[in-house]
């Protein structure tokens, strides 16, 4: 399966969820469980929550492409192989963990699965995290799944992520290599506008972190 049929999916559950309405049912009902640091400042903040979820996994597809494009230009796709067909395989053939989970809830878990492993990606590399590629927005995007999707369940998905990328990456010979031609080819256009995307993700649905010492206490 491709990211364009992944995006396929995505669609037809956006259309199930605007006939049924479920998936906003479950997000009314995690509304007081979401952490102090998360501000909502919508009329509607169930809505707002809604539009967030969608634009997230509408993200993941686009940025398995976008790493497969930009890994097939700078001349390393067979290191980026790995990460690739295991984000593909969150939604072509997803945990039995997942059974239970439908709709666009279903894809959410799915998409978070994807960008955590994207993310632990660059983490684990030293020519990534010189780079800051990776925003700080896309990394509150994250967390903010994190506490939709709720824990311990959303604990479970970063541990089984940290042991996905031990086995593709977990060497220091990963670490120390010179990805510099992938961070030089997704610095151009091909990454500019999925970094917009992120930068603006939370603010276009009126959600903002309050972070201060005593909240990370």
């Amino acid at each position: 399966m491709t990211p364009e049929a992944i995006s396929g999916i995505i669609q037809q559950a956006r259309h199930q969820e605007a006939a049924t309405g479920q998936f906003r049912r479950v997000i009314e009902t995690r509304l007081p469980e979401l952490h102090g640091i998360i501000g909502l400042e919508s009329n509607d903040p169930a809505g707002s929550l809604v539009n967030f979820a969608v634009e997230y996994v509408d993200m993941a597809p686009r940025l398995i492409e976008c790493v497969d494009t930009c890994a097939q230009e700078a001349e390393v796709s067979e290191l980026f192989q790995p990460f690739v067909t295991t984000a593909i395989a969150y939604f072509t053939s997803p945990s039995v963990l997942l059974a239970s989970y439908e709709g666009l809830e279903g894809l959410l878990i799915k998409a978070y699965q994807s960008h955590r492993l994207m993310e632990e990606m660059y983490e684990n590399n030293r020519s990534f995290r010189n780079s800051q590629l990776v925003d700080v927005e896309a990394t509150q995007a994250n967390l903010l799944v994190h506490h939709l999707i709720g824990e311990p369940f959303a604990n479970e998905l970063d541990q089984s992520i940290l042991i996905t990328v031990r086995q593709i990456a977990g060497s220091p010979d990963y670490y120390d290599l010179n990805l510099a031609p992938f961070v030089e080819q997704a610095s151009r256009d091909a990454w500019s506008w999925m970094r917009e995307y992120w930068l603006n993700l939370l603010n276009r649905n009126q959600i903002n972190f309050r972070f201060s010492y005593r909240s990370m206490l």
